[in-house]
């Protein structure tokens, strides 16, 4: 199967850049540079198999082509839809918040 590309919303930009900034005011450089690191390997697979990501949250948020992987060593989740022609990343969050929340509607906008 050929990749498709990844396309992170401006949410989930903004949340990869909190999660940074998090890090980096914790002086925790290295686990800043590993986050980067998890997250672009997170996006490779579910470029390469986006079909394996867990659909836990499909019904319960009524989206039924949502999906989420999470990130190697990190507590964060890569919540998005396959399109026909690509991967689009809603939002990458910590997975101890309130993810029915986080994941309202409203969020869908780019």
């Amino acid at each position: 199967m050929k990749a498709k590309t990844v396309i992170p919303r401006k949410l989930a930009n903004q949340d990869v850049e909190n999660a940074i900034d998090y890090y980096l005011s914790e002086n925790a450089d290295q686990a800043a540079l590993g986050f980067i690191d998890a997250l672009e390997k997170a996006y490779t697979h579910i470029s390469r198999h986006p079909e394996t990501g867990s659909s836990r949250y499909a019904h319960e948020l009524n989206l039924p082509n949502l999906r989420f992987w999470p990130l190697t060593r990190y507590p964060h989740l890569v919540f998005y839809v396959e399109r026909d022609g690509y991967i689009d990343v809603w939002r990458v969050l910590h997975g101890q918040r309130d993810i029915p929340d986080w994941m309202k509607p409203d969020d869908e906008t780019n």
